[in-house]
Order: C-alpha cells, then sequence, then structure tokens
C-alpha cells in the first residue's frame, strides 16, 4: 500500500492527477494537496532565499533519522511580532485545518546534524537550546546553505512544519527566559523527571516543557543528550499522566456514569468514566478516506489498554495513548476523585491531514471541562453515547478490553455491595 503521506512529498499520485482536487476522487470532504498548496504559495516568496529573519515562537525542533546523529534546529517564521500562536498547540482548539496548516507551514525548519551527546560546540546548538527556554517570542536571523525547501511535513505524533534547509549560521535577539524553565536548565544535579513534573505542577505550558525536554535542557549533567521531538512529547505525556495516575489512585470512586464528549476537525471525542477502581483504554476508529484509513472500505478500529497497575510496554496505539491518559488524569486528581475510563475516537473523512497529538490531548482537555451526561448505568450511558457517535454499541465493546471487563467480570467491589 502506498505511504498515505506522499501526496504531501511530491510523490505523484495517480488518483490526484486524474482528479486535480476537483472531483475528490480520494473520498475525502476537501483536497489536502490543495489545502496544503495554497497555504504554501503564500509563504514561498518569503522564503525564496538563503537568509530569513523573523521572530521565532519561539520553536525548536530535533530529527529522529540517523538516531544518534539527529538534525537540531530551531522554527523561524518570515515575519516579527506574537508568533507564539504559531508554536503553541493549546492555543489551537477550534482552528480549522486551514488555519493549522496556514500558520505551521510558515516555520521554515533550519537544521544542524549533531550527535545527541554534543550539547555545546557551536553558536547554532547554543542558539537552539536557549531559544526553548524562552518564554516569549525573539528575533531570530538566520543563514542558510541552502534555499530552502518548500514542503508540508506531517506527522501523527508532531506538529505540521514548513520549508526546511541546512543552517549556516544563526543570530539571536535579546533573550528572555522563562524563570522556572531557566531554573530546572541551571540545576544539572535535578533528575529530567523531576524537572519534568516541577514545571508542570509551576504550570508551565506541556508544550513548553516538550520543547526544553528535546534539547537537553533537563537531567543530571552527563546524562543530557538531544531527543527528538516526537519521542520528547510521548515521554512528558506519559512522564506527566504516570505521575498524576498514582496521585489519582487514592483517591475515592466517582458515584455515577459520566460521559463527556468534545468535536473537533471532524473528530468525534467521548469520555466515558465508571464508578470502579482505575484502568483505561483508548480506542480510535478511522472512516475510510481519513488519514490513517485513506485506501479502506470499512471503519479501521485500534485500541490500546491498562489495568489498575498501569503498562509495561509501549501503547500499540502510540503518542496519542499517553496524551489522552495525561488529560483524563488531570481532570480526576482536580476532582479528587478515581474512575474506570474508556475513550472512544470517531476520525471522520473531514479530518483530511493529520496535525499531531497535541489534537488528542486538547480535545480530552477540552471534554472534561464541559458538563458531563451523568447516568445511572453503563447501558444508560451507551443509550446517549449512541446518539453522538456512529459506530454502535456492539462493535464498541467488540474491540474492547475494558468495557468487556466491565461488563463480564465481577470485582470484590461487587460482592461487597452485594452483601450491604
Amino acid at each position: 500500500m502506498e505511504n498515505p503521506e506522499s501526496i504531501f512529498t511530491g510523490n505523484s499520485d495517480a488518483l490526484c492527477i486524474i482528479c486535480r482536487g476537483a472531483k475528490l476522487l480520494c473520498g475525502k470532504q476537501r483536497c489536502p494537496v490543495l489545502v496544503k498548496f495554497y497555504s504554501r504559495a503564500k509563504v514561498k516568496p518569503l522564503t525564496d532565499s538563503l537568509n530569513i529573519d523573523g521572530s521565532s515562537p519561539p520553536g525548536v525542533f530535533v530529527g529522529r533519522i540517523g538516531y544518534p546523529y539527529v538534525s537540531v534546529g530551531p522554527l523561524i517564521p518570515p515575519s516579527h511580532g506574537d508568533t507564539a500562536l504559531l508554536d503553541t498547540p493549546e492555543m489551537w482548539l477550534g482552528k480549522s485545518i486551514d488555519d493549522i496548516v496556514d500558520f505551521r507551514s510558515q516555520l521554515v525548519r533550519g537544521k544542524h546534524l549533531v550527535h545527541i551527546r554534543d550539547l555545546e560546540g557551536s553558536r547554532i546548538i547554543e542558539a537552539t537550546r536557549e531559544m526553548a527556554l524562552c518564554s516569549s517570542p525573539i528575533d531570530v536571523e538566520a543563514e542558510f546553505l541552502k534555499k530552502p525547501k518548500a514542503r508540508l511535513v506531517l506527522d501523527d505524533e508532531v506538529q505540521p512544519f514548513g520549508p526546511t534547509a541546512p543552517l549556516k549560521k544563526i543570530d539571536v535577539g535579546n533573550t528572555k527566559f522563562d524563570r522556572r524553565m531557566e531554573k530546572a536548565n541551571n540545576d544539572t544535579d535535578l533528575l529530567a523527571k523531576d524537572a519534568v513534573l516541577g514545571l508542570y505542577k509551576d504550570g508551565t505550558l506541556i508544550s513548553s516543557i516538550q520543547k526544553a525536554f528535546s534539547v537537553g535542557s533537563f537531567g543530571e549533567g552527563k546524562a543530557r543528550r538531544f531527543v527528538p521531538t516526537r519521542w520528547s512529547i510521548t515521554a512528558v505525556d506519559s512522564m506527566i499522566g504516570a505521575n498524576l495516575m498514582e496521585k489519582m489512585k487514592d483517591f475515592p470512586l466517582i458515584n455515577e456514569y459520566l460521559v463527556f464528549e468534545s468535536w473537533q476537525l471532524d473528530n468525534r471525542f467521548v469520555v466515558l468514566m465508571m464508578p470502579k477502581p482505575w484502568s483505561y483504554e483508548l480506542i480510535e476508529a478511522w472512516y475510510p478516506n481519513t488519514v490513517w484509513n485513506p485506501f479502506g472500505k470499512d471503519v479501521a478500529i485500534m485500541s490500546s489498554s491498562e489495568g489498575y497497575e498501569g503498562r509495561t510496554t509501549y501503547a500499540e496505539i502510540g503518542g496519542c495513548y499517553y496524551a489522552a491518559r495525561l488529560a483524563v488524569n488531570e481532570h480526576l486528581v482536580k476532582e479528587k476523585r478515581q474512575a474506570r475510563v474508556v475513550i472512544l475516537r470517531e476520525a471522520h473523512p473531514g479530518y483530511i491531514m493529520p496535525v499531531g497529538v497535541w489534537n488528542v490531548r486538547e480535545n480530552v482537555r477540552a471534554a472534561l471541562k464541559a458538563t458531563p451526561r451523568k447516568c445511572a448505568s453503563l447501558n444508560e450511558a451507551f443509550e446517549y453515547i449512541s446518539t453522538r457517535l456512529v459506530i454502535p454499541k456492539e462493535r464498541w465493546i467488540k474491540e474492547s478490553t475494558i468495557l468487556k471487563e466491565t461488563l463480564f467480570q465481577r470485582g470484590l467491589e461487587d460482592f461487597f455491595q452485594d452483601t450491604t
């Protein structure tokens, strides 16, 4: 099967040639190639040079190809001012695919090849690492060895970014460090995990923590290294989520079945909480003609789950699993409650291109901020869910580990209830 990203990286596809965006032969509601094309056309004249001058959000990126030698560098737009929106996914909920593509394609990625342990030794590396600690946009001038290559890189884990080029040199303006981030960076005796958890507790944005983690800003001195951006996103989500989860287990169970929901970018998220001891599952249903089911004729469903003690292996479903788990435990700790949680996600054809794992985290967060539907039983909860999602209850149960356990296995709490 052809890589569904091929149409975004310059390779021709026979269907696209025949369609040319007019007939929507791929089955999508809108043509992703044209969305990308129109966005790129807006910024290409500004990046047709060996030099770029603009205000970085601040943004940095660490690649993974060639690990342990990776490409490190800044993300720079060809404009000045308050560009924070361009690299702060916490601000993107409610934005359209076009909005996200427009401001992400403006970010030119500079690349400098380095070993993951070489955190010093060049001005490019020093400047990039400094930028990750900044609390506001910073003026950057960069010179490239080649003109930036106009492309839009798409990934389900990482936010999209635009043109790329190898860096020759870089100059940054006056830096204004985030005080909390600077303190963690300067403490070379502080474990990376403790730095991440401390920053989160102090209210630092998760996306900011992820950037600093990726450029080796945390950890004991000799243990510091560059971490590919896609790995740093999941690592931070996992560490924070696991820490919150352990706190959550000390709280009493919720008293009823709760259903939360959020709809964005033709993704439908339903969060089902049950008055049972902690276990967790994320189930994703990808409709035909969506990003990861481009040529299928049937809905493709996959899931990952964990019991009370958590997981010992990486979730099959990927980084989305940990992003959603973080959001769920964030809510439960705030409410001082414990629950069994199943998240149901339907990705419909309007979701024409991946925008990053933030989409799951922020949707679940948004769902949990809304008033839930309260139900007396699992059946009642699913009666409501069936009015919100297209896939029937029976299919969700068939694909789910946690729902089967809830329906067909009795726990100690059930026996205690029988004797009261």
